[in-house]
């Protein structure tokens, strides 16, 4: 379709994957208006700075951190659940921000991330086979005919818990949570006895002596807002569309359309076909979209979907979330970044090191080897530095629990641990402490390709 065709219900002209099956479309259709009629959870002033600041990503001047639950759920919904997951995501910024001497722009999967794509519409337990369980906002995780049945009214909940979280976040934001000199009391206890408790607190002494530089000088962080209050935007994947359409608004300052439900969206691996509803309606708003790239997209195929979502090649406008697997970036990903290279097309490059890595354990666990996750980290830093390209960001499913949910780590989870605190409603989270783990890492391979250092791409046993 054109440009000038688009409006936000034009998706419903396309073929769809990955939407539910509502029985009742009466309650759907109710639900939709009663959204379109509530107020924006961001507004379109917000994302035109997160793609501002994206614009300085892909230019090389800053770092994209984007992290948060794979999926939300209502019943783990609380104050301390927030706190703690904002708590471990600052520390992951001041590491790379200080460690890598990098602007990080932040950027959380959280307030609207609740829908979740599944591989087949139906799953079976014991003989018994029911509609897969799509996310809180979808139907219920229970494996029972009741819970799985989707019901519109749960996009009411969703909409009001992503709400609740926007206004703790903006209040820690900006309310002198995120002020540097806090830096030493964001540690959470279980990092404390952590093997990498000593590099972060070396890390929060030498961030204490510089502020102390600097107040001496007469730069108080009281009166230097950078240092005292932060920058954090929301996104999660626009699957459900119907919600995302309700949720969409003219700016009355452009007369451009904004998806008011996050500062940023993405498309999901399963659901970028060019001619599908998704990247119809992506297409259309002007939030900084992101999109997955797996190992099935070919070249030809990534520019055309560029053309479509960022015509105007605006810098900051499209992020490519790379997820292929640590044994497998160096086969796929080259050919994608030449492409874009070749055709002058402005993006920014992510890896999402943790969809490409999933396994299956004994007792029927999802999890990842945390090494497969930095390997794949490592790789993707690598092909970039040979192809003369920027690797801009990670985008990491991870909560500041102390889950048992990803092999390795610091503290060498092993499969006999899984069950200990395996928490998770959908896939396997890193948690705090492997987070920040993967933050040093990050630091490092900025410094290095900054260095001018020779790279090379391991396997992901090496």
């Amino acid at each position: 379709m054109s440009a000038d065709r688009w409006s936000p219900d034009s998706w419903r002209n396309s073929p769809v994957q990955q939407l539910p099956d509502y029985p009742d479309q009466a309650a759907l259709q109710e639900v939709e208006k009663t959204l379109a009629g509530y107020p924006p959870l961001v507004f379109a002033g917000e994302a035109r700075k997160l793609k501002k600041s994206l614009a300085k990503v892909a230019a090389g001047d800053a770092f994209l951190l984007q992290g948060g639950d794979c999926a939300e759920s209502f019943a783990e919904h609380s104050a301390d659940n927030i706190r703690d997951f904002f708590r471990v995501f600052l520390q992951m910024a001041v590491v790379t921000t200080f460690a890598a001497a990098s602007p990080v722009v932040k950027v959380g999967r959280i307030a609207g991330q609740f829908a979740k794509p599944r591989s087949a519409p139906m799953e079976k337990l014991g003989g018994v086979e029911l509609p897969s369980y799509r996310g809180d906002i979808v139907n219920g995780a229970d494996f029972t005919p009741e819970a799985r049945i989707p019901d519109p009214r749960r996009q009411i909940e969703a909409y009001r818990q992503s709400a609740a979280t926007l206004n703790l976040l903006r209040a820690f934001a900006t309310g002198g949570y995120a002020n540097l000199e806090n830096a030493h009391r964001w540690m959470l206890g279980f990092v404390k006895d952590s093997p990498l408790s000593g590099r972060y607190q070396e890390l929060a002494d030498r961030i204490t002596e510089s502020l102390g530089f600097m107040r001496a000088i007469g730069l108080d962080p009281e009166h230097i807002q950078q240092l005292r209050e932060t920058d954090f935007f929301t996104s999660h994947e626009a699957l459900l569309l119907g919600f995302e359409q309700a949720m969409t608004r003219v700016d009355s300052t452009t007369g451009d359309y904004y998806d008011t439900s996050g500062h940023m969206l993405w498309i999901g691996d399963r659901t970028r076909q060019a001619d599908h509803a998704h990247v119809e309606f992506c297409r259309g708003v002007k939030n900084p979209i992101g999109m997955k790239c797996g190992p099935s997209l070919k070249p030809d195929d990534l520019l055309r979907l560029i053309d479509m979502l960022n015509p105007s090649n605006e810098a900051g406008r499209l992020t490519l979330i790379c997820r292929f697997g640590a044994d497998k970036v160096g086969e796929f990903l080259p050919p994608l970044i030449r492409a874009v290279k070749r055709e002058g097309k402005t993006v920014v490059w992510s890896c999402d090191p943790m969809h490409g890595n999933t396994i299956n354990v004994a007792e029927g666990y999802k999890t990842r080897p945390f090494e497969r996750i930095m390997a794949e980290i490592r790789n993707f830093f690598a092909v970039h530095q040979l192809e003369g390209t920027y690797a801009g960001g990670v985008h990491l499913e991870m909560t500041g629990k102390n889950v048992t949910e990803c092999l390795g780590g610091a503290r060498e989870i092993s499969e006999l641990d899984l069950h200990d605190r395996y928490h998770t409603h959908c896939d396997p989270r890193l948690n705090a402490e492997q987070s920040i783990e993967v933050a040093f890492l990050v630091a490092e391979l900025l410094k290095t390709s900054r260095a001018g250092k020779p790279a090379r791409v391991l396997q992901a046993a090496e």
